[in-house]
């Protein structure tokens, strides 16, 4: 339970000991690309896909990590395999990528070393991400738009996905407001829809699939594979700017993640959706992507949803083992210490 393990600045260290500087870029400014990866069955999903746009993301905001693209895919590699281990056989993983300009240079004194950018992997077991997301395939989700708006793409281009997630995370907290479990939905400055706090949003119409133009909003992997699905079912698929009439109009809106895939909305703005329930579209779908990822990570869902729970208790009851161990070793290095100072200065005047 508590023995994974985290791949930090060139290190893979125990997963408490990865810590970043209060000086990090990351923490200062915001200043950190990131990205979300997943396993089916073990094997990472489109993880190169993923390091592509972690790597755009990098190059747009001028970080130069260290590690050629092959070689951070090596180490994704790597650190999964030292994680696997923790945790059940059956158990799926989050990967996430976080790399940073590291320390801010004004703080450079407080380092021993040159500075250098920050780079961490780290593999989160996904009982928790897929068991709160279990009901959600059967029963759908609430959507309704919030008040604050998407950044435009000509003052930060959505694209790159960083940490600078301010206004992602007031329009969560405008969606609480609404209604408990409401996820919001932001749109641009023209009134067009783009996309959740964190998944993309499609809306069907007549059987042709809709998503809103890919300009304000970040392009996910998830989105990708379900574009590329629906043409393979033979599915019509349009980008266009699509605002709050059309949606409201929708037979069904879908929404894409990396960690559950692919869900329907039952309502949007307090409406029903199409008749409240799953769609057409959205079975179609939903079956070419268990098909596709080999995984029926539905039936997975309801698993963990059963599990999470006992496995929580038991990852808090390793952490605070491990953090008992850490204390203790402390005081041992710390009467070590004392001991060695006595006997340093036991011809002295002088004793501590």
């Amino acid at each position: 339970m508590s023995g994974r393990v985290v791949y930090f600045n060139g290190q893979y260290v125990p997963e408490r000991e990865a810590r970043v500087s209060i000086f990090d870029s990351a923490l200062m400014v915001g200043d950190m690309a990131f990205e979300v990866a997943r396993t089916f069955a073990g094997r990472p999903f489109r993880l190169r896909a993923h390091l592509e746009r972690l790597y755009a993301s990098l190059k747009l905001m001028e970080i130069d990590c260290g590690l050629t693209i092959d070689q951070m895919e090596h180490v994704t590699h790597e650190t999964l395999a030292r994680n696997v281990q923790s945790e059940a056989e059956d158990c799926d993983w989050q990967i996430m990528h976080d790399v940073s300009r590291g320390p801010m240079s004004l703080y450079a004194s407080a380092f021993s070393r040159p500075l250098c950018p920050t780079v961490c992997i780290n593999c989160w077991p996904l009982y928790v991400h897929m068991g709160s997301a279990a009901d959600s395939y059967d029963t759908g989700v609430d959507l309704a738009i919030v008040s604050q708006r998407a950044i435009p793409s000509d003052l930060l281009d959505p694209k790159a996905k960083t940490r600078s997630r301010l206004h992602l995370q007031m329009a969560n907290l405008q969606a609480e407001r609404v209604g408990a479990g409401v996820r919001a939905v932001l749109l641009d400055v023209d009134g067009h829809l783009t996309e959740g706090t964190g998944w993309n949003i499609f809306l069907a119409q007549g059987g042709v699939l809709y998503s809103p133009e890919p300009r304000n909003m970040l392009l996910g992997v998830s989105r990708a594979v379900t574009i590329e699905l629906a043409r393979q079912l033979g599915i019509e698929v349009r980008e266009t700017n699509l605002d709050r009439y059309r949606a409201l109009q929708a037979d069904e809106i879908l929404c894409t993640s990396t960690t559950y895939c692919l869900v329907f909305a039952s309502s949007f703005e307090g409406q029903p959706v199409g008749g409240g329930g799953p769609g057409e579209v959205y079975l179609r779908l939903l079956d070419a992507w268990k098909q596709h990822v080999g995984l029926d990570f539905v039936a997975q869902a309801r698993d963990y949803a059963g599990r999470f729970a006992a496995w929580q208790r038991q990852d808090q009851i390793a952490t605070s083992e491990d953090r008992s161990e850490d204390r203790s070793e402390d005081r041992s290095d710390d009467q070590s210490e004392d001991q060695s100072e006595d006997r340093a200065g036991s011809g002295s005047t002088f004793r501590r």
